[in-house]
Order: structure tokens, then sequence, then C-alpha cells
């Protein structure tokens, strides 16, 4: 029904390497999860199965199936394998991703003290077999990285073999790129943009008017995520011009 309209922005089809948009699933029912893909599965690229949520979710293997078979990407959020990795459990953890059959792993260290190079070895290692997506920046505000720390460290973990970026925000949106309010640090994304292409970065932005500004900012295929399902179709109205606030955009 979109082609009716005319001036809208092309959004590629999946699998999309831009214009990604990343869902943040905290513990959904078999159930919710059906539905979530029955209306929603064109417009969403990537689930991430939040912190620990996926220890505790029943029926756990079938809903990864469920969005797997939908041409959606699945892995479980970073706190997991700090979880394990903090334990000296990190060939556990492999064995987990397999048991669970996913193909995506996320590296970080938000909530634990890991050397940099460190980090840059297990997103290395799980390359190998697994499509790595690492986190950049600290779950805590006083911890905060210095601007050039931004910068070396995508840097240097895109080139340990990261196929994104991700750039921290917590799924309140008030830490990394944001300040404790939600309000946007633009001179830090503009000091990293001109470094490293804005497609090689997923953007936590779970507030609305985060949305808008990488949007208006970035155009309707910037990298996206910890969207809430809730958000999947109101968010992609805001990247193609079908909401107040990016209405002008395509005109």
């Amino acid at each position: 029904m979109i082609d009716i309209l005319k001036n809208i922005p092309d959004r590629a089809e999946k699998p999309r390497d831009k214009g990604l948009t990343m869902v943040m699933d905290k513990g959904l029912s078999l159930n919710e999860a059906e539905n979530m893909v029955a209306l929603k599965s064109e417009l969403t690229d990537i689930v991430k199965l939040g912190f620990g949520t996926s220890l505790l979710t029943r029926y756990i293997d079938k809903k990864i199936k469920l969005y797997h078979k939908a041409g959606i990407m699945v892995y479980v959020g970073g706190t997991l394998f700090e979880a394990f990795t903090v334990r000296n459990q990190f060939d556990d953890f492999c064995k987990l991703m397999d048991k669970l059959k996913l193909e995506m792993v996320e590296v970080s260290d938000g909530s634990i003290s890991i050397e940099h190079d460190t980090k840059c070895e297990y997103i290395q290692k799980l390359s190998k077999n697994f499509k790595v997506i690492s986190e950049i920046g600290s779950k805590c505000e006083s911890n905060s990285l210095e601007d050039s720390d931004w910068i070396e460290y995508m840097n240097k973990e895109l080139q340990a073999g990261s196929w994104k970026v991700i750039a921290e925000a917590r799924e309140g949106g008030n830490v990394g790129m944001f300040d404790p309010n939600g309000n946007i640090k633009e001179n830090l994304i503009k000091k990293i943009t001109n470094k490293i292409s804005a497609s090689k970065i997923l953007w936590e932005a779970p507030q609305k008017k985060q949305q808008v500004w990488f949007i208006n900012n970035f155009g309707a295929n910037v990298n996206l995520g910890n969207i809430s399902p809730n958000d999947i179709i109101s968010l992609e109205c805001l990247r193609i011009g079908l909401r107040g606030d990016t209405f002008d955009n395509y005109l």
C-alpha cells in the first residue's frame, strides 16, 4: 500500500545491511512473539533477547526458531556474555549459543571491566563462528568514556571482526550517547561519524525524540536499536515521513 504515495524514501528489502531496526525483547511470551512477527516481521531486522532473559524465558528455543523463520536475526543481550565471562565460563557461553542455535552474539563490557585488547580478542574468537555485534560504553554514567575513546574503541572492534558496533544507551536511553535526561550528545555523535561511517554503528535510541534526531540527521536508513515491540510500526512511520516529526523530510 505504501507504493501509492510519492517521495517515500527507499527502504531496502531484508536482509538489510543498513536501516536496521533492532527490537528489545525483555521476555515476551511465545504468543506475544507470534503476534509481533505476524504484524511486524518485515520491519524488524534483529531481536535482542534483553540482558539475561533468555535463561528464564519459557519455550525460548521455540521463540528463537519463530524469529529465525521470519528472517529476523537474534542474539542474547551482552549482559549475559558478561555474566559468563566474569565467572570464567566463556566456553560455557559458547556452548549455550550453540544449544540455542544462535548465529549472532554480542560482546560488551557495560557492567564489568575488561581490558579493551582482551575484549577485542573475544570478538576475534567469536567472529570465527558467529556474526558479532559489539557494544561500546558503560551502563554507568560515572564511567563515561572520553570522546576519543569512543572512536578508538569502535575502530578497533570493527577491525577485530565486529559486523556492527553498538553505541550504548541502555533500555532507558539515558547513558552513552545521551545525558541522564535522554538529551542527545550531538557533538560527540558528530565527532564519531566524522571518523566512522554511520552505517557501521547501531545507535540504541529507545526514546522517540532520540529516534527523530537520528532520522533527521542521518536519514531513513540509520541503524536504530533498543526499540520496544510496540514502537516498531511507529518508528517505521518516522523513518519514511508519516509522522509529524519527520513529515517534511521527503516532500
